[in-house]
């Protein structure tokens, strides 16, 4: 909280000095957050506890006394944010524009450093004179608000940090997006590339195998909005990595040409009524680990001479849905499920790179309520989680003898918005 105190008085100290530039305006928006969370048993759940996934599977010890059965729970403020919209000078019939946001959910292991969270460096919008309407945006982003494109322009609405994660695809990436609207309907294309949230692999989560790649990511989706209230629409999304660029086998070092390429679909659906809002989405997902989906690839075959190696891709199932009524008291339920679908080619070995890959079925339950005023919010949240762990048939990629591991998560919320 001191380190948010300080940077608003360095901020206002430098931009008073140069908001007075001509044709520049800057609005800064944010919020104070404060999460206060209770777990009956040990999750994934990244930031220090407070962006939850999904209970943990058993950890026996010596005298096979579960170690991940103990509670756990703290409270935080550390992912309050703060950011800066400026807008420039026109380009023509052309606006430009650009975003800074930070909060201090730090990167790779701390949660207390001051971060990029969003960030736009160039906006460049076409108008259609004179009626003034888009026709299209280039957008050349670090992240940005709305983060990867899967995680689009439907998501829930809950208040758990995780946004109803590892059901709804969380991510930002810088990316290179281009959209083109015509009437009601709105075309995206994006190029992205990762950075903070990585794909697994032989060497843990990294950046490398996108990066010896030289393939980013690549989504192209479209929506369409009624006047009625309601919004549809879907995209598709491809990753191509290179696990490995050399091998060691028999003792000896190879170069190996591998490459692991995955498609993965998305489709939504949104109706905003007066007080009560309805929304929807489900994903046949391969590969997306590093949205925080569950997901990942195996060995699929392994060459005898120098070991290099081929991948198949897991398939999962991902769907949620959600209701919220309300305006000044708002209720919000929220019920996400995802399956494990198997493997397109059979497993050679059990090694798997991924995120929950040995999770069968995941059925998550959201039960909230929050009193909402201007600039403030308080909310209450009860959350249910069953996770099927078992162990993975070769022959099909599909988890085999599964046992439920339940958790219940209870959370506090207040936000001060400004």
């Amino acid at each position: 909280m001191k380190k948010l105190i300080l940077l608003l008085a360095g901020i206002c100290m430098v931009f008073p000095a140069t908001a007075q530039k001509k044709n520049f305006t800057y609005k800064f928006y944010g919020f104070v957050r404060g999460d206060l969370f209770y777990n009956t048993r040990v999750n994934m759940a990244p930031v220090d506890g407070n962006f939850y996934l999904y209970p943990l599977d058993k950890r026996p010890d010596a005298d096979g006394k579960d170690l991940n059965a103990g509670p756990n729970g703290s409270f935080y403020t550390f992912t309050s944010r703060l950011g800066v919209d400026v807008t420039g000078p026109d380009i023509g019939t052309a606006r430009s524009s650009a975003k800074i946001e930070v909060d201090f959910g730090g990167f790779s292991s701390s949660t207390t450093m001051l971060r990029i969270r969003s960030g736009r460096l160039f906006l460049f919008e076409q108008l259609r004179p004179p009626e003034g309407r888009r026709i299209f945006r280039l957008d050349c982003l670090q992240y940005h608000c709305g983060g990867h494109p899967l995680f689009g322009s439907v998501c829930p609405d809950i208040l758990n940090l995780s946004t109803g994660a590892p059901f709804q695809p969380f991510n930002r990436e810088p990316q290179i997006r281009y959209q083109y609207k015509v009437e009601d309907v709105k075309l995206t294309a994006s190029a992205l590339w990762q950075l903070q949230y990585l794909s697994s692999g032989p060497n843990g989560m990294s950046e490398e195998y996108i990066k010896n790649s030289c393939v980013p990511e690549f989504y192209v989706g479209a929506d369409y909005a009624s006047a009625s209230g309601w919004l549809t629409g879907g995209g598709v999304h491809l990753i191509s990595l290179k696990p490995r660029t050399s091998s060691v086998w028999n003792e000896k070092t190879y170069k190996v040409n591998e490459r692991m390429t995955a498609l993965s679909y998305e489709a939504h659906v949104k109706y905003t009524g007066r007080h009560f809002t309805f929304a929807a989405k489900s994903l046949l997902a391969s590969c997306l680990d590093h949205t925080a989906l569950i997901g990942g690839y195996g060995i699929s075959s392994i060459d005898p001479d120098n070991g290099e190696q081929e991948y198949t891709p897991f398939w999962h199932s991902t769907s949620w849905i959600n209701f919220t009524c309300g305006t000044k008291w708002k209720g919000h339920f929220f019920a996400g499920y995802t399956k494990n679908l198997g493997t397109a080619d059979v497993l050679v070995s059990a090694t798997v790179y991924g995120m929950g890959l040995d999770i069968d079925q995941l059925i998550t339950v959201s039960l909230n309520v929050s009193y909402n005023l201007p600039h403030w919010k308080f909310g209450f949240e009860y959350c249910p989680a069953t996770a099927y762990y078992g162990t993975t048939d070769l022959e099909s990629g599909r988890i085999e003898q599964t046992h439920a591991i339940t958790n219940h998560r209870i959370l506090g919320l207040m936000m001060y918005y400004f």
